[in-house]
């Protein structure tokens, strides 16, 4: 079937919509076409692309592609409308819900509102997923009335009443974001409106919001009404949640209360999660031999513990500097066949610094490369941090020649470690070439170790060296505080080299 012909391929743009579909107008369609000029081709468009093809049918699933493969939003609604101008062709859930996806995604709200307008009068059966997960979308841009206008808009669209995960899923996100209010009010009107009471799953988003206020006590009140609720019951994520709370509120002897209680009262077996919560708890009640009990237990009565109860009981060891109990750790983990991940190699590589136990450290580092663990830049920061700590620049400063050619990342904090230790050590020799390596780099030093470097050369006698380097600086948008300003014009023009000083100012008044 020929879709579109050659001479009315331009026409395209303002050709109404066929009969199976609404009408509906595209923002593009306002557009000029701009005329070919001389010898040079005219420029095609993606959706030029889509319908060069004489007599091919664009289906569903080949417009699904088209719209998720085309980067630009406005040609993607572009496609997504002339699709609809082919006999035969009505647009359904999944070609609606990709380009209202495109669109939020890229936060072309006004396009999108067009839409969600368009959907009101098509006869296609839509499902509630697609203002799921617009709600995601406005509640990540901080849109929480809209978060609201998508779950209003499921029964006008979709025909259905929302179900108890669509109630959940707007409460969670509106809980996430601290909207209490719209979340009170959102909850009270679902119960009037809809007449569905809350389930385990939302009364759990109701526990969680009052544990992360410290709330408590709260906390206790809904799981009561849960009880007493016939179409909910207070599960394992209730009670987990509620553990971890009386933890982080550090009230320690309720949450092994209420562990007891789930365990032996209503014969909920705790997971991994559930220990994790009194692991931390008492790691950060600097009670780690609690911890280390609860680590035993947990084993006795057949949960295995995970890499991240492992990593919970390492740092609290190590936070209460009991390094030699958390390397056992990380042996014990090993041999139970876990491998340890980026995040608790630099844990331990951290506190062995700290500790002036860099060499330890580096070699867990060799270690980490010998089991393909890549270490990121924030290992290699802490590693930087050790050395300059224990006065060993020169292992510093050759790391950070050496690290980029091996492929590793470096961030700026990489090179300001170094910097400050050396500026603040009075190794000035070695604080002017690595300045001149970062800059080389294309790497701008916090402005304070700047200005205190450029005095500290000037008070030394370098004032060549402090003109180079503030040259170099300058090139990258610094501009020196009113006291280093002062300190170099001094001295510069003491020593008669009008030449540079004049240069700085036309630098800095550019």
């Amino acid at each position: 079937m020929n879709v579109v012909s050659r001479k009315s391929r331009h026409l395209l743009s303002v050709e109404p919509l066929s009969s199976s579909s609404a009408q509906f107008v595209s923002p593009l369609q306002n557009l000029k076409v701009s005329t070919d000029r001389g010898d040079t081709p005219a420029e095609t468009t993606a959706t030029e692309t889509v319908f060069t093809r004489k007599s091919k049918y664009i289906c569903h699933e080949s417009a699904i592609n088209f719209i998720k493969r085309e980067k630009n939003p406005e040609n993607a609604l572009e496609i997504f409308n002339k699709v609809s101008s082919q006999r035969g062709f009505q647009h359904n859930n999944s070609t609606y819900g990709i380009i209202l996806h495109k669109l939020a995604q890229c936060k072309k709200y006004q396009a999108l509102d067009a839409v969600l307008h368009r959907m009101t009068y098509e006869t296609c059966k839509f499902h509630e997923g697609i203002f799921l997960n617009l709600m995601k979308h406005f509640s990540k841009a901080s849109k929480h009335e809209r978060v609201l206008e998508m779950f209003y808009s499921i029964l006008p669209i979709v025909r259905s009443q929302p179900s108890l995960k669509a109630i959940s899923t707007c409460l969670n996100l509106l809980v996430d974001a601290n909207e209490t209010d719209l979340a009170r009010k959102f909850l009270l009107s679902t119960r009037k409106d809809f007449h569905l009471e809350p389930n385990t799953c939302i009364f759990n988003i109701l526990v969680k919001h009052h544990c992360r206020k410290g709330d408590i006590e709260s906390s206790f009140g809904v799981m009561k009404e849960m009880e007493k609720s016939e179409v909910s019951t207070p599960n394992l994520i209730t009670y987990s949640t509620v553990i971890d709370g009386l933890c982080a509120s550090g009230r320690l002897e309720d949450a092994i209360q209420l562990f007891e209680e789930m365990v032996s009262k209503h014969q909920i077996v705790p997971d991994a999660l559930t220990y994790n919560a009194l692991i931390n708890g008492f790691c950060r009640g600097q009670k780690t031999d609690g911890a280390k009990k609860i680590m035993e237990f947990m084993k006795k009565n057949g949960c295995h513990p995970n890499i991240f109860n492992y990593s919970s009981l390492m740092n609290g060891l190590c936070k209460d500097g009991k390094l030699e109990e958390a390397k056992e750790v990380l042996n014990e983990m090993k041999a139970a066949g876990l491998s340890p991940d980026t995040v608790v190699y630099t844990t331990l590589i951290n506190w062995m610094c700290r500790s002036c136990k860099t060499d330890e450290a580096i070699e867990l580092l060799k270690e980490m490369k010998e089991k393909e663990c890549k270490a990121d830049e924030v290992t290699f920061n802490v590693i930087l941090g050790g050395l300059c700590r224990e006065n060993r620049y020169y292992e510093a400063l050759n790391m950070l020649q050496r690290l980029p050619s091996d492929g590793v990342y470096l961030n700026k904090a990489s090179y300001r470690i170094v910097l400050n230790s050396l500026c603040k050590e009075g190794e000035l020799e070695k604080a002017v070439e690595l300045l001149a390596l970062m800059l080389h780099r294309g790497f701008v030093p916090h402005v304070g170790t700047s200005n205190e470097l450029l005095v500290s050369l000037c008070n030394a006698g370098k004032v060549n060296d402090a003109v180079r380097l503030l040259f170099g600086l300058v090139e990258r948008g610094f501009k020196p505080d009113p006291p280093t300003w002062t300190v170099l014009i001094d001295l510069i023009c003491r020593e008669r080299k009008l030449l540079p000083a004049f240069e700085l100012l036309d630098e800095l008044l550019a």
